[in-house]
């Protein structure tokens, strides 16, 4: 008996192609995706296709048993391979526009024009059926574009860094706190690049000068709600070497605050972790350093291109909790491009789609005004 899916075709139309931008059948076949349209002969049936794969998490051969069981179409996980790397700018191109409909930044403003902003971070993928973890997803992500510009697969021995990344100049790097280290800090400036990155309490010694250090709570609890730091520092590289580097803060509202604050008792408290005052109090502030000079950007200008990428951090962050499911094509990088870019379709569809939740209404749809 064949399975149906509830009626999930009529679903797809009535529901999900909603959120899709206008004239995203048409860059299917632009784009390439349906230059052939043998069996698969609508834009309709290939991302239903390519989405039992990257939503639901199927393998290849797994998604194609689906597909013939449904009625949807009948091809061989081979096949199904090359319609995903044929994909690959179309949905690299619906990325885009569903990130304009989640209001994330997709327009290089003009005091960025100068640098290629790229977003690091990884995941980890478990292989379904695996007892534990298998892999860790390093990649890279150009703000502007949403296109994936470098991935790399490694074990998990192999740690968050900016160093697994090629660097060049032009090129700035923006990462969360673990990418906030010395070695990678030191390897992007040695290749023309430049970051900004989030600080780490204790990740290394903040430096005034050759002998002092550099407090950060007696030059933070100075700052008013609103006001930026701005702090021309150092940090050692070697015994008798320091790098100036420069240091920008702000101070959370009080209810951003207390939340974090929160969120890291409990953190600790699952890993049976102390916290010490300091460490506790630093959850009242957003600090971030970079190499970037004042008369390049100014300290506004830097927290808001953070802003930017907490922005993508939120993408992000579904797009991580659904990087385990799924086979990622390991040895071939046109079909992985593919793959991630269909990744962040799916965590871009589900921010959409929550975000018209926020205003739904009885009948279930939005209305569309004439105008």
């Amino acid at each position: 008996m064949a399975i149906k899916y509830f009626g999930w075709g009529e679903v797809f139309r009535s529901s999900l192609v909603q959120f899709l931008p206008e004239g995203w059948e048409d860059k299917a076949q632009e784009l390439g995706a349906l230059t052939r349209r043998r069996k698969i002969v609508s834009a309709e049936t290939l991302l239903r296709l390519l989405l039992i794969h990257l939503a639901d998490g199927c393998s290849m051969r797994e998604t194609v048993v689906r597909a013939r069981e449904a009625e949807l179409v009948d091809i061989s996980d081979v096949a199904l391979l090359k319609r995903l790397k044929s994909s690959s700018e179309w949905l690299r191109w619906l990325s885009v526009h569903l990130a304009e409909q989640v209001h994330l930044p997709v327009q290089k403003p003009h005091w960025l024009q100068d640098f290629n902003v790229r977003l690091v971070d990884a995941s980890v993928i478990t292989e379904p059926g695996s007892t534990g973890s298998d892999w860790r997803l390093h990649y890279s992500i150009q703000l502007f574009g949403l296109s994936c510009d470098h991935f790399q697969i490694t074990d998990q021995k192999v740690g968050e860094s900016f160093r697994n990344y090629p660097v060049a100049r032009g090129d700035l790097l923006i990462g969360d706190r673990i990418y906030g280290r010395i070695a990678g800090m030191n390897y992007v400036a040695e290749h023309g690049g430049d970051f900004l990155v989030r600080l780490s309490n204790k990740a290394f010694k903040v430096m005034k000068n050759e002998h002092e250090e550099f407090h950060l709570l007696d030059h933070f609890r100075a700052l008013e709600y609103g006001e930026i730091g701005d702090f021309d520092v150092f940090y050692r590289v070697s015994k008798d070497q320091l790098k100036p580097i420069r240091l920008c803060v702000i101070k959370k509202s009080p209810e951003i605050a207390e939340r974090s604050k929160k969120g890291v008792l409990r953190t600790a408290s699952k890993k049976q972790q102390s916290i010490d005052e300091e460490t506790l109090e630093l959850h009242e502030y957003v600090f971030v350093v970079t190499s970037l000079a004042r008369d390049v950007l100014s300290s506004e200008e830097v927290m808001s291109l953070y802003r930017m990428r907490w922005q993508v951090e939120l993408a992000f962050k579904r797009l991580k909790s659904i990087l385990g499911l799924g086979h990622l094509p390991k040895t071939d990088p046109d079909s992985a491009k593919a793959w991630l870019h269909g990744k962040m379709v799916v965590a871009l569809l589900t921010a959409a789609i929550v975000e018209q939740g926020r205003f739904f209404s009885p009948w279930g749809y939005p209305l569309r005004i004439r105008g």
